[in-house]
Protein backbone atom coordinates (compact mmCIF):
# COMPACT_ATOMS: atom_id res chain seq x y z
CA UNK A 1 0.00 0.00 0.00
CA UNK A 2 1.30 3.45 -0.89
CA UNK A 3 1.32 6.04 1.88
CA UNK A 4 -1.23 8.00 -0.13
CA UNK A 5 -3.83 5.34 0.59
CA UNK A 6 -2.97 4.58 4.18
CA UNK A 7 -5.57 5.75 6.74
CA UNK A 8 -4.79 8.88 8.72
CA UNK A 9 -5.72 9.02 12.40
CA UNK A 10 -6.45 12.35 14.10
CA UNK A 11 -7.85 12.27 17.63
CA UNK A 12 -10.97 10.06 17.58
CA UNK A 13 -11.30 10.19 13.79
CA UNK A 14 -9.86 7.94 11.09
CA UNK A 15 -9.66 9.40 7.58
CA UNK A 16 -9.62 6.51 5.09
CA UNK A 17 -6.76 7.87 2.96
CA UNK A 18 -4.50 10.90 2.56
CA UNK A 19 -5.97 12.27 -0.66
CA UNK A 20 -7.81 15.33 0.61
CA UNK A 21 -9.85 17.90 -1.29
CA UNK A 22 -8.90 21.53 -0.76
CA UNK A 23 -11.56 24.02 0.23
CA UNK A 24 -12.41 25.89 -2.98
CA UNK A 25 -14.82 28.83 -3.01
CA UNK A 26 -17.75 28.40 -5.39
CA UNK A 27 -19.41 31.81 -4.95
CA UNK A 28 -22.77 30.17 -5.51
CA UNK A 29 -24.72 30.41 -2.23
CA UNK A 30 -27.80 32.48 -1.44
CA UNK A 31 -27.75 34.28 1.93
CA UNK A 32 -24.96 31.92 2.96
CA UNK A 33 -27.05 28.80 2.27
CA UNK A 34 -25.36 26.10 0.15
CA UNK A 35 -27.52 24.51 -2.52
CA UNK A 36 -27.59 21.86 -5.21
CA UNK A 37 -24.36 23.11 -6.77
CA UNK A 38 -22.51 22.51 -3.50
CA UNK A 39 -24.05 19.06 -3.07
CA UNK A 40 -22.89 17.96 -6.51
CA UNK A 41 -19.56 19.79 -6.34
CA UNK A 42 -18.52 18.25 -3.02
CA UNK A 43 -20.34 14.98 -3.50
CA UNK A 44 -18.44 14.13 -6.69
CA UNK A 45 -15.14 14.13 -4.81
CA UNK A 46 -16.47 11.73 -2.17
CA UNK A 47 -17.79 9.41 -4.88
CA UNK A 48 -14.39 9.78 -6.54
CA UNK A 49 -12.53 8.25 -3.60
CA UNK A 50 -11.14 11.24 -1.68
CA UNK A 51 -10.67 10.52 2.02
CA UNK A 52 -11.42 14.03 3.31
CA UNK A 53 -13.56 16.58 1.49
CA UNK A 54 -13.28 20.10 2.93
CA UNK A 55 -16.03 22.59 2.11
CA UNK A 56 -15.08 26.04 0.96
CA UNK A 57 -14.16 29.00 3.17
CA UNK A 58 -17.39 29.47 5.12
CA UNK A 59 -18.05 32.74 6.89
CA UNK A 60 -18.67 32.83 10.63
CA UNK A 61 -20.63 36.10 10.28
CA UNK A 62 -22.42 37.83 7.36
CA UNK A 63 -19.72 40.50 7.07
CA UNK A 64 -17.08 37.76 7.12
CA UNK A 65 -18.04 36.60 3.61
CA UNK A 66 -15.66 37.23 0.74
CA UNK A 67 -18.58 37.84 -1.64
CA UNK A 68 -22.36 38.02 -1.15
CA UNK A 69 -22.50 34.54 -2.72
CA UNK A 70 -20.24 32.89 -0.12
CA UNK A 71 -21.46 30.12 2.15
CA UNK A 72 -22.05 30.75 5.83
CA UNK A 73 -22.62 28.90 9.09
CA UNK A 74 -24.37 31.47 11.28
CA UNK A 75 -28.05 30.38 10.88
CA UNK A 76 -30.13 27.26 11.40
CA UNK A 77 -31.12 27.29 7.72
CA UNK A 78 -27.45 27.06 6.75
CA UNK A 79 -26.91 24.20 9.20
CA UNK A 80 -29.80 22.22 7.68
CA UNK A 81 -28.49 22.78 4.15
CA UNK A 82 -25.00 21.66 5.10
CA UNK A 83 -26.40 18.55 6.82
CA UNK A 84 -27.85 17.38 3.50
CA UNK A 85 -24.35 17.59 2.01
CA UNK A 86 -22.45 15.97 4.88
CA UNK A 87 -24.94 13.09 4.92
CA UNK A 88 -24.10 12.40 1.29
CA UNK A 89 -20.33 12.63 1.88
CA UNK A 90 -20.60 10.17 4.76
CA UNK A 91 -22.70 7.86 2.62
CA UNK A 92 -19.78 7.60 0.20
CA UNK A 93 -17.33 6.75 2.99
CA UNK A 94 -15.63 10.15 3.04
CA UNK A 95 -14.89 12.42 6.00
CA UNK A 96 -16.50 15.87 5.88
CA UNK A 97 -14.51 18.99 6.73
CA UNK A 98 -15.35 22.68 6.75
CA UNK A 99 -13.06 25.70 6.61
CA UNK A 100 -14.18 28.48 8.96
CA UNK A 101 -13.07 31.96 8.06
CA UNK A 102 -13.57 35.70 7.98
CA UNK A 103 -12.63 37.74 4.92
CA UNK A 104 -11.58 40.92 6.70
CA UNK A 105 -10.44 43.67 4.34
CA UNK A 106 -10.92 41.39 1.32
CA UNK A 107 -14.66 41.11 1.98
CA UNK A 108 -17.65 42.56 0.10
CA UNK A 109 -15.95 41.58 -3.16
CA UNK A 110 -17.40 40.72 -6.54
CA UNK A 111 -17.24 37.03 -7.33
CA UNK A 112 -14.50 36.46 -9.94
CA UNK A 113 -16.74 36.24 -13.00
CA UNK A 114 -18.70 39.39 -12.07
CA UNK A 115 -15.81 41.82 -11.72
CA UNK A 116 -13.12 42.80 -9.24
CA UNK A 117 -12.75 45.05 -6.23
CA UNK A 118 -15.21 46.02 -3.51
CA UNK A 119 -18.98 45.99 -4.08
CA UNK A 120 -20.48 49.35 -3.02
CA UNK A 121 -23.31 49.44 -0.50
CA UNK A 122 -25.71 50.57 -3.23
CA UNK A 123 -25.15 47.23 -4.97
CA UNK A 124 -25.52 45.07 -1.87
CA UNK A 125 -22.03 45.37 -0.45
CA UNK A 126 -20.89 46.29 3.04
CA UNK A 127 -17.97 48.04 4.70
CA UNK A 128 -15.15 45.53 5.13
CA UNK A 129 -13.17 45.42 8.37
CA UNK A 130 -9.57 44.68 9.19
CA UNK A 131 -6.88 45.02 11.81
CA UNK A 132 -5.97 48.42 10.34
CA UNK A 133 -7.56 50.88 7.92
CA UNK A 134 -5.28 49.88 5.05
CA UNK A 135 -6.68 48.64 1.78
CA UNK A 136 -5.73 45.52 -0.17
CA UNK A 137 -4.78 46.75 -3.63
CA UNK A 138 -7.78 48.21 -5.45
CA UNK A 139 -10.20 47.18 -2.70
CA UNK A 140 -11.87 49.79 -0.50
CA UNK A 141 -10.08 50.70 2.70
CA UNK A 142 -11.53 48.69 5.60
CA UNK A 143 -12.74 49.99 8.93
CA UNK A 144 -10.25 49.10 11.66
CA UNK A 145 -11.83 46.84 14.26
CA UNK A 146 -11.93 48.09 17.84
CA UNK A 147 -10.19 46.08 20.54
CA UNK A 148 -13.54 44.89 21.85
CA UNK A 149 -14.62 43.81 18.35
CA UNK A 150 -11.45 41.78 17.92
CA UNK A 151 -11.93 40.20 21.33
CA UNK A 152 -15.44 39.08 20.24
CA UNK A 153 -14.17 37.21 17.16
CA UNK A 154 -13.10 34.01 18.97
CA UNK A 155 -16.64 33.59 20.30
CA UNK A 156 -18.00 33.96 16.78
CA UNK A 157 -15.65 31.24 15.53
CA UNK A 158 -16.63 29.01 18.46
CA UNK A 159 -20.34 29.45 17.69
CA UNK A 160 -19.64 28.57 14.05
CA UNK A 161 -17.70 25.51 15.18
CA UNK A 162 -20.67 24.30 17.22
CA UNK A 163 -23.01 24.81 14.28
CA UNK A 164 -20.53 22.95 12.05
CA UNK A 165 -20.72 19.90 14.30
CA UNK A 166 -24.52 20.17 14.28
CA UNK A 167 -24.29 20.21 10.48
CA UNK A 168 -22.42 16.90 10.49
CA UNK A 169 -18.87 18.03 9.84
CA UNK A 170 -16.11 15.84 11.28
CA UNK A 171 -13.06 18.12 10.82
CA UNK A 172 -12.81 21.87 11.37
CA UNK A 173 -10.17 23.94 9.59
CA UNK A 174 -9.47 27.48 10.80
CA UNK A 175 -8.62 29.77 7.90
CA UNK A 176 -5.58 31.76 8.99
CA UNK A 177 -4.21 32.18 5.45
CA UNK A 178 -4.54 33.78 2.01
CA UNK A 179 -4.76 37.37 3.18
CA UNK A 180 -8.06 37.00 5.00
CA UNK A 181 -8.74 38.46 8.43
CA UNK A 182 -6.54 36.35 10.71
CA UNK A 183 -3.65 36.43 8.21
CA UNK A 184 -4.10 40.21 8.11
CA UNK A 185 -3.50 40.24 11.86
CA UNK A 186 -0.44 37.99 11.54
CA UNK A 187 1.44 40.05 8.98
CA UNK A 188 3.17 43.31 9.87
CA UNK A 189 2.35 44.50 6.35
CA UNK A 190 -1.37 44.64 7.18
CA UNK A 191 -1.38 44.98 10.98
CA UNK A 192 -0.22 48.35 12.29
CA UNK A 193 -2.24 48.22 15.50
CA UNK A 194 -0.88 49.54 18.79
CA UNK A 195 -3.16 47.62 21.16
CA UNK A 196 -2.60 44.07 22.43
CA UNK A 197 -3.45 42.63 18.99
CA UNK A 198 -0.63 44.43 17.20
CA UNK A 199 3.06 45.18 17.42
CA UNK A 200 5.41 42.27 18.02
CA UNK A 201 4.88 38.63 17.04
CA UNK A 202 3.05 37.84 20.29
CA UNK A 203 0.47 40.58 19.69
CA UNK A 204 -0.06 39.84 16.01
CA UNK A 205 -0.62 36.13 16.68
CA UNK A 206 -2.87 36.62 19.71
CA UNK A 207 -6.14 36.54 17.74
CA UNK A 208 -5.22 33.25 16.04
CA UNK A 209 -4.44 31.66 19.40
CA UNK A 210 -7.61 32.99 21.03
CA UNK A 211 -9.70 31.63 18.14
CA UNK A 212 -8.08 28.20 18.44
CA UNK A 213 -8.57 28.20 22.22
CA UNK A 214 -12.25 29.12 21.89
CA UNK A 215 -12.92 26.52 19.19
CA UNK A 216 -11.07 23.76 21.02
CA UNK A 217 -12.99 24.52 24.23
CA UNK A 218 -16.29 24.44 22.30
CA UNK A 219 -15.78 21.17 20.40
CA UNK A 220 -13.99 19.17 23.07
CA UNK A 221 -11.04 16.79 22.87
CA UNK A 222 -12.22 14.37 20.15
CA UNK A 223 -12.75 16.67 17.15
CA UNK A 224 -9.75 17.32 14.86
CA UNK A 225 -9.02 21.02 14.40
CA UNK A 226 -6.68 22.01 11.56
CA UNK A 227 -5.28 25.45 10.75
CA UNK A 228 -4.40 26.73 7.29
CA UNK A 229 -1.40 29.07 7.23
CA UNK A 230 0.16 31.05 4.44
CA UNK A 231 3.77 30.18 5.24
CA UNK A 232 5.07 33.37 3.66
CA UNK A 233 3.76 36.66 2.26
CA UNK A 234 6.39 36.47 -0.51
CA UNK A 235 7.13 40.10 0.34
CA UNK A 236 9.94 41.93 2.11
CA UNK A 237 9.03 42.85 5.67
CA UNK A 238 6.06 40.49 5.74
CA UNK A 239 5.14 37.19 7.35
CA UNK A 240 7.89 34.59 6.89
CA UNK A 241 8.44 30.84 6.93
CA UNK A 242 10.24 31.16 10.26
CA UNK A 243 7.23 33.03 11.66
CA UNK A 244 5.03 30.16 10.47
CA UNK A 245 7.22 27.58 12.19
CA UNK A 246 7.06 29.57 15.40
CA UNK A 247 3.27 29.96 15.24
CA UNK A 248 2.68 26.34 14.18
CA UNK A 249 4.60 25.12 17.23
CA UNK A 250 2.40 27.17 19.56
CA UNK A 251 -0.78 26.15 17.71
CA UNK A 252 0.17 22.52 18.22
CA UNK A 253 0.77 23.09 21.91
CA UNK A 254 -2.67 24.78 22.19
CA UNK A 255 -4.62 21.96 20.53
CA UNK A 256 -4.28 22.23 16.75
CA UNK A 257 -3.85 18.83 15.12
CA UNK A 258 -2.44 19.66 11.68
CA UNK A 259 -1.21 22.64 9.69
CA UNK A 260 -2.48 22.97 6.12
CA UNK A 261 0.45 24.79 4.50
CA UNK A 262 -0.17 27.25 1.69
CA UNK A 263 1.43 30.64 0.90
CA UNK A 264 0.62 34.17 -0.18
CA UNK A 265 -2.60 36.12 -0.51
CA UNK A 266 -1.90 39.12 1.71
CA UNK A 267 0.01 41.26 -0.79
CA UNK A 268 -1.32 42.10 -4.27
CA UNK A 269 0.68 40.62 -7.15
CA UNK A 270 3.71 39.22 -5.33
CA UNK A 271 6.49 37.53 -7.26
CA UNK A 272 5.97 33.81 -6.61
CA UNK A 273 8.11 31.08 -8.23
CA UNK A 274 5.13 28.90 -9.12
CA UNK A 275 5.84 25.35 -10.26
CA UNK A 276 4.92 21.74 -9.45
CA UNK A 277 4.89 21.30 -5.66
CA UNK A 278 6.32 24.78 -5.10
CA UNK A 279 4.86 25.00 -1.57
CA UNK A 280 6.04 21.57 -0.41
CA UNK A 281 9.33 22.87 1.08
CA UNK A 282 7.37 25.12 3.43
CA UNK A 283 5.28 22.18 4.63
CA UNK A 284 8.41 20.11 5.15
CA UNK A 285 10.06 22.89 7.16
CA UNK A 286 7.05 23.33 9.44
CA UNK A 287 6.73 19.57 9.95
CA UNK A 288 10.42 19.21 10.79
CA UNK A 289 10.95 22.29 12.92
CA UNK A 290 7.58 22.69 14.64
CA UNK A 291 6.97 18.99 15.22
CA UNK A 292 3.35 19.05 14.09
CA UNK A 293 1.65 17.08 11.28
CA UNK A 294 1.19 19.00 8.04
CA UNK A 295 -0.61 18.73 4.72
CA UNK A 296 0.82 20.23 1.56
CA UNK A 297 -1.03 21.94 -1.27
CA UNK A 298 -0.22 23.73 -4.51
CA UNK A 299 0.23 22.30 -8.01
CA UNK A 300 0.18 18.70 -6.78
CA UNK A 301 -1.30 17.06 -9.85
CA UNK A 302 0.11 13.56 -10.33
CA UNK A 303 -0.28 10.41 -8.25
CA UNK A 304 3.43 9.58 -8.05
CA UNK A 305 4.27 13.18 -7.21
CA UNK A 306 1.80 13.09 -4.31
CA UNK A 307 3.05 9.72 -3.09
CA UNK A 308 6.68 10.89 -3.19
CA UNK A 309 5.80 13.94 -1.08
CA UNK A 310 4.49 11.65 1.64
CA UNK A 311 7.22 9.04 1.22
CA UNK A 312 9.93 11.71 1.60
CA UNK A 313 8.48 12.85 4.92
CA UNK A 314 7.65 16.32 3.63
CA UNK A 315 3.97 16.01 4.59
CA UNK A 316 1.45 13.69 6.20
CA UNK A 317 -1.27 14.26 3.58
CA UNK A 318 -1.86 16.20 0.39
CA UNK A 319 -4.63 18.62 -0.47
CA UNK A 320 -5.64 18.53 -4.13
CA UNK A 321 -7.48 21.51 -5.63
CA UNK A 322 -7.48 22.36 -9.34
CA UNK A 323 -6.55 18.80 -10.31
CA UNK A 324 -9.73 17.64 -8.55
CA UNK A 325 -11.81 20.14 -10.51
CA UNK A 326 -10.37 18.70 -13.71
CA UNK A 327 -10.85 15.11 -12.55
CA UNK A 328 -13.19 14.58 -9.58
CA UNK A 329 -12.17 10.90 -9.58
CA UNK A 330 -8.51 11.78 -9.12
CA UNK A 331 -8.19 9.49 -6.10
CA UNK A 332 -9.54 6.46 -7.98
CA UNK A 333 -7.15 7.09 -10.88
CA UNK A 334 -4.23 7.62 -8.47
CA UNK A 335 -4.93 4.30 -6.76
CA UNK A 336 -4.90 2.55 -10.12
CA UNK A 337 -1.62 4.19 -11.15
CA UNK A 338 0.03 3.28 -7.84
CA UNK A 339 -1.25 -0.31 -7.92
CA UNK A 340 -3.38 0.28 -4.85
CA UNK A 341 -6.96 -0.45 -3.89
CA UNK A 342 -9.63 2.22 -3.78
CA UNK A 343 -13.17 2.63 -2.53
CA UNK A 344 -15.39 2.48 -5.66
CA UNK A 345 -19.09 3.32 -5.42
CA UNK A 346 -21.18 0.25 -6.14
CA UNK A 347 -22.78 2.10 -9.04
CA UNK A 348 -19.37 2.62 -10.68
CA UNK A 349 -17.72 -0.68 -9.84
CA UNK A 350 -18.09 -1.99 -13.38
CA UNK A 351 -15.36 0.52 -14.36
CA UNK A 352 -12.91 -0.59 -11.69
CA UNK A 353 -11.10 -3.14 -13.87
CA UNK A 354 -9.82 -0.35 -16.23
CA UNK A 355 -10.55 -2.37 -19.37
Amino acid sequence: MSLLFEPYRSRALTIPNRVWVSPMCQYSATEGVPGDWHLVHLGQFAAGGAGLVVAEATAVTPEGRISPQDTGIWTDEQVAAWRRITDFLHGQGAVAGIQLGHSGRKGSAYRPWDGSGTIPAAEGGWTPVGPSAEAFGEFAAPRALSTDEVAALPGQFAAAARRSLDAGFDVLELHFAHGYLVHQFLSPLSNTRTDRYGGAFEGRTLLALEILDAVRAEVGPDVPVFARLSATDWAEGGWTADDSVRLAKVLGERGADLIDVSTGGNVPNPSIPVGPGYQVPFAEQIRREAGIPVASVGMITEARQADEILDSGAADAVFIGRAMLRDPHWALRAAHELGDTARWPDQYRRAANWR
